[in-house]
This record gives C-alpha cells, sequence and structure tokens, in this order.
C-alpha cells in the first residue's frame, strides 16, 4: 500500500522518505543473495544492459533501485530459476504483467506451454563472460575439475587478453558437474552426456538449418524461436525417458 504523508509533513518529507528506501546495487546483492546464491553484480548490470531493468541514476551516476526495481529482478531471477525462461520471453512476461507470484500455467494436452519453458537458456543469447575466478568462486567448483571438463571437451573457455573467459552457459555445467562430483562423477564419465548433446544438436542443426542460414531476418528470427522451443521440447523428452528408465531401479 503506498505511504501516506503524516499530519504536518510536507511532500518534500515524503519524497525524501521514499529515496531513503532505494537500494544501491550492492545492497540489492546482498537482500538477494540468500535466495538467489548465484546473484551478482555483473549479473544485475547485464539485466540492464538487456533492458530487463531501469533503476535510477544519481548525478553521480551511481544506480539506485527502489522496491519496485527489486521486486521486479526478484521476478527476473525466479522467472529465470523456475520457470528455465531465456530473457527474450522473460521480456515478455513482464510486459504482459507478470508478477513473481504467478503460478505456472499447467501443461496443456500436449505439454506445449510447460514443456517450452525447459529450456534454461537462450541459444542466442551468450550473457555475461565469466573468469575462471568467478567461475569457481560462485559455483564453488574446485578448479582442477574446470580444466579436467575443458580437456574432455566438456566447456570450451574463450581466452582473451591472456585470460580464459567462460559464458553463462558453461558457469552452469560446472554448477551441475559439481553437483555430480560429489557422487564421484568425473570428466570421463561426462563423455555420454557431451555425445547424447552432440547428436541432439546435429538433428535439430538438419531441421532448421536453411532456415537459419536464411538471409531473411525475420524467417532467421523465428528460425531461432523455434530452435529454441524444440531444444526445450528434446530436454524434457530426455528428462521423461530417463525417469521411465530409472523407474526400474526403485521396484
Amino acid at each position: 500500500m503506498e505511504d501516506l504523508p503524516k499530519a504536518g509533513e510536507e511532500p518534500e518529507s515524503r519524497s525524501e522518505r521514499q529515496r531513503e528506501k532505494a537500494m544501491t546495487i550492492g545492497a540489492v546483492t546482498k537482500a538477494l543473495e540468500q535466495e538467489f546464491p548465484d546473484i551478482s553484480i555483473s549479473k544485475i548490470r547485464y539485466l540492464e544492459d538487456q533492458k530487463l531493468l531501469s533503476p535510477r541514476r544519481t548525478p553521480g551516476g551511481y544506480r539506485l533501485y527502489t522496491p519496485s526495481d527489486v521486486q521486479r529482478l526478484r521476478t527476473i531471477l525466479r522467472l529465470q530459476r523456475d520457470e528455465f525462461l531465456p530473457l527474450r520471453v522473460i521480456r515478455q512476461e513482464l510486459a504482459a504483467g507478470r508478477a513473481a507470484d504467478t503460478p505456472v500455467p499447467a501443461a496443456g494436452p500436449d505439454g506445449g506451454r510447460r514443456a517450452a519453458r525447459r529450456a534454461s537458456v537462450s541459444v542466442s543469447e551468450r550473457g555475461p563472460l565469466y573468469s575462471l575466478e568467478d567461475v569457481v568462486e560462485e559455483t564453488r567448483a574446485d578448479p582442477a575439475l574446470v580444466r579436467e571438463l575443458e580437456d574432455y571437451g566438456v566447456i570450451k573457455g574463450e581466452t582473451r587478453g591472456g585470460t580464459t573467459y567462460y559464458d553463462e552457459t558453461e558457469r552452469e555445467i560446472v554448477r551441475a558437474v559439481t553437483e555430480l562430483a560429489r557422487y564421484g562423477v568425473g570428466g570421463r564419465n561426462l563423455r555420454v552426456f557431451r555425445t547424447s548433446a552432440d547428436r541432439e544438436a546435429a538433428l535439430l542443426q538438419q531441421i532448421l538449418a536453411p532456415a537459419l542460414r536464411s538471409r531473411n531476418p525475420q524467417r532467421r528470427k523465428e528460425a531461432i524461436e523455434a530452435l529454441e522451443n524444440l531444444a526445450a521440447v528434446t530436454s524434457h523428452l530426455k528428462h521423461l525417458l530417463l525417469v521411465r528408465d530409472l523407474r526400474t531401479l526403485v521396484k
């Protein structure tokens, strides 16, 4: 509910109280890190670069986030974490008035809407780049494990100015493998996942290659969207097949 001015309070005082509620980017990061452990200042700045956030700037150029800005950021992060939406779709959801507490829509008879939301990243958006130190700090991975993943071709860093950087997808791969490592799974055991992913990518390329190579911008844009949806559907199908096979272990 909007704050009402107290009796005898000047409008300027009310405005000052509202400004006091604004938070710096560092304070926002600290406030959200319990729910989103991988939140970082660079990630918030990236979301601003993608026109998902528009914090107020002080005359000195510092960002100030109002409570509504923080709530919007929380919504974005939850849509990424819980519904695996690419930023393009999140932008559409926010424009449509999506709130953080809006429930996930139920799947239709063909599972279309739910399945389409299983793609954790966009194929056309790499996101920010992270150094090895950043990846290790955010994922709590053993640096030796990251190097092992590179040796086996599971992740591919990009060297710039003598420093190797990893994109957001590769960082999340490291995070996932770190969880598997707790059960003794190492880089050599991940060949089966890499081989499977390569085969799926080759299949989707075969389906959409002509449209992806099109010189028509609209057709190429539609092809990229179709690629993301197909990736989500195949990911969901693979999950269902895995669950079906694993049921034999618990009979």
